[in-house]
C-alpha cells in the first residue's frame, strides 16, 4: 500500500471533522505514542481545542467496536489513557515540534492525503439541489439517449424498406 493510502486509512471523522489518532500519528513518525504526547504536553499552547483534543469515552468505545482499538483502557495492556485526536490545523503544528526528517516526509505526505480529500470531496454533489439537478441532467441525458436510439431504428427500418 502507498504512503498516501496508508495515510488516507487512518483518517477518521470524530466530532463532524477529520482527525488522525495520536497512536497512529506515533507509528508513522517512529516515536512512541507517550513521547509524541509529552512533546505536544510541552508545547500545548500551540494545540488549542481546534487542533486536538482529547476523545470522550462513548468515541472511543465506538473507535474500539470498528476494531480500532482492540483492547480497552487499562495498565494491563491496551491503551491507558484516552486518545488525542488532531485536525489537519494540529498535523501542521506537529510539524514545528517534531524536528526529524522521518517527521518531515510523514507530515507531507499528511498535507497531501488531506489536499487530495478536500480535492474529492469538492467533486462530489453536496446539497440536494446538486443530486436533484444530477438526477434531472441523467434523466434528460436518458431521453435523449432513447429518442437517438429511436431515430436509428426508424433510418434503420426505412433503409431495409427501401
Amino acid at each position: 500500500m502507498d504512503q498516501l493510502a496508508r495515510i488516507k486509512s487512518l483518517i477518521y471523522e470524530i466530532r463532524g471533522v477529520k482527525v488522525m489518532l495520536d497512536k497512529d500519528l506515533a507509528e508513522l513518525y517512529h516515536v512512541t505514542t507517550g513521547n509524541l504526547n509529552k512533546a505536544v504536553k510541552r508545547n500545548h499552547k500551540r494545540f488549542p481545542p481546534d487542533f486536538m483534543f482529547q476523545l470522550n469515552k462513548t468515541e472511543f468505545e465506538q473507535l474500539k467496536s470498528d476494531l480500532i482499538f482492540q483492547n480497552g483502557t487499562s495498565s494491563w495492556g491496551g491503551t491507558r489513557k484516552l486518545p488525542f485526536a488532531f485536525t489537519e490545523q494540529g498535523l501542521a503544528m506537529l510539524s514545528g515540534i517534531l524536528n526529524s526528517d522521518i517527521a518531515i516526509d510523514v507530515n507531507i505526505s499528511i498535507m497531501r492525503t488531506f489536499v487530495a480529500l478536500r480535492r474529492m470531496a469538492a467533486t462530489l454533489p453536496n446539497t440536494t439541489s446538486d443530486v436533484t439537478q444530477l438526477r434531472k441532467d441523467f434523466e434528460e441525458l436518458k431521453l435523449d439517449i432513447e429518442d437517438i436510439l429511436r431515430d436509428q431504428n426508424e433510418i434503420n427500418e426505412d433503409t431495409r424498406l427501401q
